[in-house]
This record gives C-alpha cells, structure tokens and sequence, in this order.
C-alpha cells in the first residue's frame, strides 16, 4: 500500500469519528408561529386560559361641586337610608323613623321629614340648633339657620352636596347637583318613605338651603 492511499484512509476514519457539525443559527427575525400568534392578539384573538378585562366605563361626574366635608358626611349618611318606609303607611311611624326622631328634642309622632335631616346632621358630627337639640318642624329649621348665619337664600349661591334644602313645609338633602343645573335630592318623608328626587334649577321653588360644616 502506498503512503498516499494510507493518508486518505486515515483521514476517512477521522471524519467518521467526529460529531456531526451544529446546524446554522436561525436568521434574525420573527417565526412564522409568533407571529401568527400576535397577528390574533392584535385581531382580539386571546390565548388558551386568558379571559379578556372588563372595560369600565368613564366616570361621570354629576356634581358640580363636592360640597364641605360636613356635606359629604351628610351624604354618604343619607344614601344608605333610600328606601326606609313607614311600618306602617302612612303612620308618620317605624322603627328606624322612630331612631330619627330621637335626633330631636320633645318630637312625638309626625310628619319626619326634618327629623330626617336632624338626623343625618347629628350623625354627621354637625347637629342642628344652638344647643344641637334638633327640629321637628321645617320652619324652625331654617329659622336658626339665618340667625347661625348658615342660610342660602334661593338664587343667591348655587347649592352644595349635603346642603339642607327647605321648601314651605317640607326639607330634604341636596345629593347632587348635575351639569344641566338639576338639583338631586335625598328627601324623607316622600310618599312615606326617604326617597330620591329630582328638581329643576330652582328647586322647584326651594326657599334656600342651609350649608352645614
């Protein structure tokens, strides 16, 4: 055998005993697979075991104002008692009617709305009268309320959430004010029960408000 052909044998060996070379590295740039994947997400396409958020709708913003801390206190007291009923109707009388008239000084059973308010202005840190006794009539309401300097004449300022807002004979709580300038009250003693209103600018002809805080 010839030196040459020994050489070429050697060589043959050697190349069978070397592991196989790596393949070439992938080309920069996206996988077919990733990029159909995306393709759907960006379609709304979702991946197995994802659920899709919620959108929430934008805030509304109802009132115009967000009214003293006192005010804001009065109303988060009041929203919880939408749908207190007299027990019953027409009695003037319930059980929870009977804890809003503890708001006011020698009251008996009656007409509650300006127990109502009593109420809701003693739990809120802020009780009505010199003395804090209360009111059972809407008259005597406002009345301290000119001499306290807390008065609001109608049309002279524009009401706040949580002010007091006093008709001839009745009163209820200013919840909200909307852009259009309706008022949104909170009223007890509306056909029997505390109920949620809605008046026009003027309140529906409100004498004025009593701003508490």
């Amino acid at each position: 055998m010839s030196l040459e052909v020994a050489i070429a044998r050697v060589a043959a060996l050697q190349s069978l005993l070397q592991p196989p070379a790596p393949p070439p590295p992938a080309k920069a740039g996206v996988d077919a697979s990733v990029f159909r994947g995306a393709l759907q997400g960006a379609q709304g396409g979702l991946g197995a075991g994802m659920a899709a958020a919620p959108l929430q709708p934008a805030a509304q913003t109802h009132s115009v104002a967000t009214g003293t801390p006192a005010g804001q206190a009065i109303v988060a007291l009041v929203r919880g008692e939408v749908g207190v009923a007299e027990q019953p109707p027409g009695s003037n009388d319930g059980p929870r009617i009977a804890q809003y008239r503890q708001a006011t000084a020698g009251s008996g059973v009656g007409p509650w709305c300006a127990y109502f308010t009593s109420w809701a202005a003693r739990e809120a840190g802020v009780p009505l009268g010199d003395a804090g006794q209360g009111f059972g009539r809407v008259d005597d309401v406002y009345a301290w309320a000119e001499r306290a300097g807390k008065a609001i004449p109608a049309g002279t300022g524009t009401p706040q959430p949580g002010d007091l807002i006093v008709w001839d004979e009745h009163i209820g709580v200013v919840e909200s004010v909307l852009p259009d300038g309706r008022i949104l009250t909170i009223e007890g003693n509306s056909s029997d029960q505390v109920s949620r209103r809605v008046h026009d600018a003027s309140g529906d002809g409100a004498l004025g408000y009593v701003r508490l805080g």
